[in-house]
């Protein structure tokens, strides 16, 4: 797959942390669905790999690390929600769904760090919020990897699918301007950043997967009458529709 002329190829990732994507994802399902509909060429990126090692965006504390066999088993659920809003096949616009785990499991250390470490400031990565909010509860060197890691993807993408464009809710700021640096830095070439508002609670606080009373997609698990039924007498807000180019 390369890219057409007037055609963007974009990506969103997404972890295999539950059973199900949750309400919050829909919006970003969403923007890719808008951006097929305007001749534009989605990728899914499953985050089988990163998984492993978990996002510390948002979170105050780390995530339950999962084994191999539930990653596989989030990830069979997760695939289905896709075809009901993206058109996948082999045609230039057509959506594609790739798992980073097919090249960061064959990732060898010394390798990553001397090809791509290198370009990786610590004292900016310690600037972002993410990492200084997480510095006053504990983080791991195994979260402090994951921006590393999603960087990587994006160069990956780039290089396999011409991927130009990496989008995310607000708090992958940090991650998909680390992505666009190494992609300019690697192949010198432009990249780019869309990010967008997350659905949060009433208290501000991110609305998750891991968050009590979650809002999942698979009728299985929140059936359609308490899916409606929630939004009628919540106090969830959806912030409003504004986003950050780069």
């Amino acid at each position: 797959h390369t890219a057409v002329d007037g055609c963007v190829n974009a990506y969103i990732g997404f972890d295999c942390t539950a059973p199900s994507l949750h309400v919050g994802s829909l919006t970003m399902i969403m923007l890719l669905r808008l951006l097929q509909q305007t001749g534009h060429r989605p990728i899914v990126l499953m985050g089988g790999g990163t998984t492993k090692v978990g996002d510390p965006s948002g979170k105050d504390e780390s995530r339950q690390l999962l084994d191999d066999e539930q990653i596989s088993e989030n990830m069979a659920g997760i695939k289905t929600l896709f075809e009901r809003f993206l058109k996948f096949g082999d045609g230039p616009q057509d959506a594609i769904m790739v798992n980073n785990a097919d090249w960061l499991d064959e990732l060898q250390y010394i390798p990553f760090l001397r090809n791509y470490g290198r370009h990786f400031s610590v004292n900016r990565m310690l600037g972002f919020e993410t990492y200084k909010r997480r510095l006053e509860t504990g983080l791991t060197f195994l979260e402090f990897n994951y921006l590393l890691l999603q960087a990587y993807d994006y160069l990956l993408l780039n290089q396999r699918e011409g991927c130009r464009l990496q989008i995310g809710g607000d708090d992958q700021w940090a991650n998909i301007l680390s992505g666009v640096d190494l992609v300019r830095r690697v192949e010198r070439v432009e990249a780019y950043a869309l990010t967008w508002p997350l659905i949060t609670l009433a208290d501000g606080s991110k609305m998750g997967k891991s968050a009590s009373g979650a809002m999942y997609l698979d009728a299985a698990l929140v059936p359609p009458y308490d899916f409606y039924q929630y939004w009628a007498v919540s106090y969830t807000h959806l912030t409003l529709p504004t986003s950050d180019l780069v």
